[in-house]
């Protein structure tokens, strides 16, 4: 019986012998060392698979994920055995492929240098050089067991017992064996373009109680231009890090003092955040939103009623007794606006009600996780709670949909990626309510998204424990993705807390509660800004947007006399009073990013005006103080007005 074999081009070949995928390759020259990995039945397989006969195959490049993650782990895989022979006493941890790259955990007591990556790179290409043959072998976990107990690798003894399967499988080449899943690549020469970028400690398992590792991250693409692109875009990825962004913009901190993952936002941080607040609060009053306000603590009855506890305890902070009572950090508000819904009795004439609070939550992430402002343990979320009624669920989605991108947007995100996140059918025991509410809240979802004519991506087992979502990843001026808005559809609070409206027919009747966050945490906000512009920000958003430059220090009153008159005009304006030639000045206002510096000197001072520089753009002449005001308000205003 024949074998269909799809092409990565998509042509199709019928083959009529029993082959392996390694004897397929071999038939096919023009494509051997383009194909990265193989799919039977919708899984990946080893190149030793033999199909059975009327079995379909998939060939993958690296232009497929799937492939490209093949290609990723088995550079893992020649980075480990390069650290092997370089340094036999290192033990093995885990090395798997991520986003754009690949790592590997070692225990070697002590952090790798720069040189020796050098070291380990080229044993790397050396290894790549010899083209060695990568072959999967089943053992039983016995004999496992004793080959990596022989070979003092104890991380893979931990692994090995925590797996159910009496056969595992490991990969060898060359010398080299570890214990995996695989697949890999059919050969260690393969490999073309392999960079390794930088080492790193990190717990093993991710635990702070378990031992430091070694991480080393790499690199690796099917050409060296493309990772020469790729090399590129990781550069001016480092120029907009916002954590060295923050600290030299003086935006924010994160001390060691305070508690690691607690952000202390500055005066000129805390102007961006005023200015983000005020704009949400007025686009939610004018969209029909009330605002409301919640403790940081409630008592632990609450979480444990939500379902917190059961579902989320190991995320939550606490607990703290009062008079006999167990309280507990929120992690979420939306258990106090069910409260809040609770006082009153509500009828289908007051519904929708939509409650909006900027809301500061808590949550313990491991200190191996935390990220700036990117991953944080306290944070304010831009958040709110629909109560409506079932006629009313795909409206309001709808709207909120249109709300998130509309903010997006306006602080100069255009362009998003949409998931659908779902429950996992395999694992209906990790979430709570029936089947058929489940089905109701995802066929909303996917009616609104419909209706908006978005495309989106389905994810199995993304949901929250209470229901599905619209998860809304947003891109930034790298095409980086960026988590942002979700809407969560929840039939199951309402129940729990029994949440009732009364209905036109006089019975009473269950709402439905939308959970959603339109920008998300301000503190990952103003991290997804602080890169998007690169600590560039336009003139509305600046903390500063006037710097004025006295050309010596006998100009210091006119200089501040401008900036008054500025000031009382609205804007955000400095003087720099430092003794220092006025090229110094400049310069240091473009490394502060100030949008626009007026130089004033003995001409300004005499004649009224000011000399305006514009950030990037250097000197737009000279301007009457109120001819530059004028100019600056339209900026802002164009902003304001959507233009």
């Amino acid at each position: 019986m024949s074998m269909e074999i799809q092409l990565p081009d998509g042509t199709c070949v019928t083959v009529e012998e029993k082959l392996s995928i390694r004897q397929l390759l071999d038939r096919l020259p023009e494509w051997k060392n383009k194909i990265t990995a193989a799919v039977i039945a919708g899984c990946l397989v080893d190149m030793d698979e033999t199909p059975e006969p009327g079995a379909r195959v998939e060939f993958l490049t690296f232009d497929d994920p799937r492939g490209r993650e093949v290609y990723r782990h088995t550079a893992a895989h020649v980075l480990a055995q390069a650290v092997k022979r370089l340094h036999p006493q290192a033990k093995l941890g885990i090395g798997p492929a991520i986003e754009d790259g690949f790592y590997y955990d070692f225990d070697v007591g002590r952090p790798f240098t720069p040189e020796v990556l050098e070291d380990i790179e080229r044993e790397m290409q050396e290894i790549i050089r010899q083209d060695l043959p990568i072959r999967r072998q089943l053992l039983s976990r016995e004999d496992a067991h004793r080959l990596f107990r022989e070979m003092g690798e104890s991380y893979k003894l931990e692994i090995l017992e925590e797996l159910p399967d009496q056969q595992v499988s490991v990969y060898r080449q060359g010398d080299f064996v570890d214990l995996c899943t695989g697949p890999h690549l059919p050969r260690t020469g393969m490999l073309e373009a392999v960079k390794l970028l930088n080492a790193a400690g990190a717990y093993w398992r991710g635990d702070e109680r378990r031992p430091m590792l070694q991480r080393i991250y790499g690199t690796a693409f099917p050409d060296r231009e493309s990772l020469n692109q790729y090399l590129k875009r990781l550069e001016e990825a480092r120029k907009r890090d916002h954590r060295r962004l923050g600290r030299e913009l003086d935006l924010y901190s994160i001390q060691e003092e305070c508690g690691p993952g607690l952000v202390l936002w500055h005066p000129k941080g805390a102007v961006i955040r005023e200015i983000i607040e005020n704009f949400w609060r007025r686009e939610h009053r004018k969209r029909g939103y009330e605002l409301v306000y919640s403790p940081h603590i409630g008592k632990a009855d609450l979480w444990r009623k939500s379902g917190h506890l059961e579902w989320f305890r190991e995320n939550m902070y606490g607990s703290m007794l009062v008079e006999g009572a167990e309280y507990l950090l929120k992690p979420m508000n939306c258990p106090f606006h069910i409260l809040m819904y609770k006082s009153a009795t509500r009828s289908y004439r007051d519904l929708p009600l939509r409650w909006a609070e900027l809301g500061t939550v808590y949550r313990y992430e491991r200190s191996g996780v935390l990220h700036g402002l990117l991953r944080v343990r306290g944070f304010t979320q831009d958040d709110a709670h629909i109560f409506c009624t079932r006629d009313q669920l795909e409206d309001e989605i709808v709207a909120v949909v249109e709300l998130a991108l509309f903010m997006l947007s306006r602080f100069g995100f255009e362009q998003f990626e949409v998931k659908l996140s779902v429950r996992d059918p395999a694992k209906k025991e990790k979430y709570v309510g029936d089947d058929s509410l489940w089905q109701e809240a995802e066929g909303a979802l996917v009616a609104a998204l419909n209706r908006l004519g978005m495309r989106y991506r389905v994810e199995e087992g993304e949901a929250k424990f209470y229901g599905p979502a619209i998860d809304i990843e947003l891109k930034d001026a790298l095409g980086r993705g960026w988590q942002g808005p979700t809407i969560q559809v929840d039939f199951n609070l309402p129940e729990r807390f029994d949440l009732t409206y009364m209905g036109p027919d006089n019975r009473q009747h269950r709402p439905v509660m939308v959970h959603r966050t339109v920008l998300g945490a301000l503190e990952r906000f103003l991290g997804n800004l602080i890169e998007h512009y690169a600590g560039a920000f336009p003139t509305w958003l600046a903390p500063v947007q006037v710097r004025v430059i006295p050309v010596g220090e006998r100009h210091l009153p006119y200089a501040q006399e401008v900036a008054g008159k500025l000031v009382e005009s609205g804007f955000r304006v400095e003087v720099d009073t430092r003794n220092e030639k006025v090229g110094f000045k400049i310069r240091g206002a473009e490394l502060d990013k100030i949008p626009y510096m007026l130089v004033v000197g003995d001409r300004e001072q005499e004649r009224g005006t000011v000399a305006v520089r514009r950030r990037r753009e250097g000197d737009l002449g000279p301007m009457r103080l109120a001819e530059f005001a004028m100019m600056l308000e339209q900026e802002v205003r164009q902003w304001e007005s959507g233009g």
